[in-house]
């Protein structure tokens, strides 16, 4: 069975459960706008909406909040999500954003490192969704070794538009020979 929200250390990062006195540190690091410009919910940086996106991720009990294990800052949150049994097991990683500062690979690398061990000690796949149009996020996933699936799903964002998203994956196998293999 999937833990959800482990602890992961790193030499770059840190993760651990999110608590709601977490609030304040994420929220100063997702109020940059420019970490929301492509992405489907790009209004995420406004306290109401980052309010929501935070209460779900307390609700949900599979959000991390990533810490810069040189500084223990807060710079960013991901959640795994989406647990599925059938054929091997499935769990989807997402919802990730990091600091600007902490833009550019090692960070994120080290993140989904972490997250893709952990997880694939459990399931057979990860899934990424991602909205179509967010180059950055696609771009990315596919620096980490992620694939382009056939998978699609229209997701209903804040105020109604439907998002169209595409689906990554990464296996035990791809992950043991790709480029975030140990």
């Amino acid at each position: 069975m999937l833990d959800r929200q482990p602890v992961l250390e790193g030499e770059h990062v840190t993760l651990r459960p999110l608590r709601p006195e977490d609030w304040e540190a994420l929220f100063a690091v997702a109020s940059d706008p420019l970490i929301w410009e492509q992405h489907p919910a790009h209004d995420r940086w406004q306290e109401p909406v980052f309010r929501a996106f935070f209460e779900d991720a307390l609700a949900n009990r599979g959000a991390l909040v990533a810490l810069d294990a040189a500084t223990s800052a807060v710079i960013g949150s991901s959640r795994f999500q989406g647990l599925e049994d059938a054929g091997g097991g499935s769990v989807e990683i997402g919802w990730t954003f990091l600091a600007r500062s902490h833009w550019g690979g090692r960070w994120n690398h080290a993140m989904k490192r972490l997250m893709l061990a952990h997880a694939l000690a459990s399931v057979a796949e990860v899934r990424f969704l991602v909205g179509e149009t967010n180059t950055r996020s696609r771009r990315a996933l596919e620096n980490i070794g992620a694939q382009l699936t056939d998978r699609r799903e229209e997701r209903i964002m804040a105020g109604g538009e439907v998002i169209p998203h595409l689906t990554y994956v990464i296996t035990r196998e791809s992950f043991a020979t790709g480029p975030l293999a140990a």
